[in-house]
């Protein structure tokens, strides 16, 4: 071999592993590394069945099975508009580079998926490939999905197959060059999708490894509460310490202990979980109220604890842009606390206080008190501007509880305002949003 030629060589071995090494550093840990424990297949692990459904539908019809998975996977949310028929889709994504639509996945065969085989929907759902061959842009959480054994993705499938098929074509989307080329998926899925079956940890309990597929492969927590790196993947070396997510914040729910979920009781989690609220921590909203209502609220209570189990096992990760500590209960008197923003004050007043109360302990509803809630106590108030832009849109037993949307009502010069007084007066920290924060807050979520 001629020198040029070693050097030529030498310099695409040098180029060839550089490329390696930044996909490796970018890509990082996947969601279940940090265990660490010993992995087997599925097929070889004896203590139990983490994947499928709980004992008590073991014997249901492959249907009912299917509905149980779905909405553990919380499918419905994504794939339904406001107002329209169930996963009838057209529901709108607001990305900083355009909007994203959510499919149709009725079983009508024009607009929905009538047409897919078993290989054709598997393919979609564990690997984002459509059956036209056109790639999946990751809002549809297939990395997460690609941990669902095949049994369970085409049990799901059989339910959905058994609704009435809805004929609904959703609107283009209008993503800007080139995050419209489809084909660069291809690239991002090889690097980042990890395209492979959920393996069970025996160093952990059977508890565990239920908690660890419900968490990662059907619900797919690490979605909205895991920062994304610089490839738009999940940074899993910030495993669950929160994120923005489609203008709402997902809070911290790693262990840690000052900004996380270490200081929940078990009781706390099991409660915000199954019934969106949490004596002392607030309710849930937006995107999580919405989980919640379909998806966490229909589970069994075992699995519900098998999530708590594996949620206490995720290493603490802190979140520095928020306070270790809440605020204490304001002054029941609204002479005494803060009044710097009088404006802010006189639309409280008007609007919240008969709810809310001065004190931040509501006298209508727990689910209404303000004290202790993460929500105001973020300095940047970006979830209590949420609140009040688009209400608490909960599908509760008792709506009467819900929160209206303020959004038509209040100007964004106002909204900012009030939500600049709820943080001031009852979190450990006022914020201190412009008229402009609010607008941005208003094109993430206006349909």
């Amino acid at each position: 071999m001629s020198g040029k030629m070693r050097i030529l060589t030498s310099l695409v071995v040098i180029a060839i592993v550089a490329v390696a090494l930044g996909i490796f550093i970018v890509r990082g840990p996947g969601p279940l590394d940090f265990a660490g424990g010993t992995k087997v297949a599925l097929a070889d692990y004896r203590a139990g069945k983490p994947t499928g459904v709980p004992a008590k539908l073991e014997k249901a019809s492959l249907v009912e099975r299917g509905e149980y998975l779905a909405k553990a996977a919380d499918c419905m949310v994504c794939h339904t508009k406001p107002g329209e028929k169930d996963y009838s889709g057209g529901l709108a994504f607001k990305l900083p580079f355009g909007t994203l639509y959510s499919t149709n996945i009725t079983p009508d065969k024009d607009t929905g998926i009538g047409n897919y085989s078993d290989q054709d929907f598997l393919n979609a759902v564990q690997h984002g490939k459509r059956r036209d061959g056109a790639r999946l842009y990751p809002a549809m959480p297939y990395t997460s999905y690609t941990f669902m054994t095949d049994e369970d993705v085409l049990a799901v499938k059989a339910y959905l197959f058994s609704l009435p098929a809805v004929r609904a074509k959703a609107p283009d989307n209008t993503l800007s060059f080139p995050f419209n080329q489809r084909w660069a998926m291809i690239a991002w899925s090889a690097v980042f999708n990890p395209d492979t079956r959920f393996a069970p940890d025996t160093s952990k309990s059977p508890e565990w490894n239920r908690g660890a597929y419900l968490a990662e492969a059907l619900a797919h927590c690490g979605e909205c509460h895991t920062p994304r790196n610089l490839g738009f993947a999940l940074d899993n070396r910030k495993k669950f310490a929160g994120a923005i997510t489609t203008g709402w914040r997902a809070f911290n729910i790693s262990s840690d202990k000052a900004t996380g979920l270490g200081n929940w009781s078990d009781a706390d989690l099991i409660s915000y979980l199954s019934l969106g609220h949490a004596p002392g921590h607030g309710a849930a909203s937006g995107p999580m109220g919405e989980a919640v209502d379909h998806s966490f609220s229909q589970f069994a209570p075992e699995d519900i604890r098998a999530v708590v189990a594996y949620l206490r096992s995720v290493p603490p990760q802190p979140s520095p842009d928020l306070p270790a500590t809440t605020a204490p209960v304001a002054p029941a008197s609204h002479k005494d606390g803060v009044t710097a923003d009088a404006r802010g004050k006189m639309l409280f007043a008007g609007a919240c206080a008969s709810c809310h109360g001065w004190s931040g302990e509501s006298p209508v509803s727990p689910m209404a008190t303000l004290t202790g809630t993460w929500a105001v106590n973020d300095p940047a108030a970006t979830n209590v501007a949420q609140i009040v832009l688009s209400g608490t849109k909960r599908h509760t037993p008792d709506d009467a509880l819900s929160m209206p949307a303020f959004g038509e009502a209040y100007t964004d010069d106002e909204i900012a305002a009030v939500a600049n007084y709820v943080t001031a007066r009852f979190g450990a920290k006022g914020s201190k949003l412009t008229a402009k924060d609010v607008a941005g807050l208003r094109k993430q979520t206006a349909e």
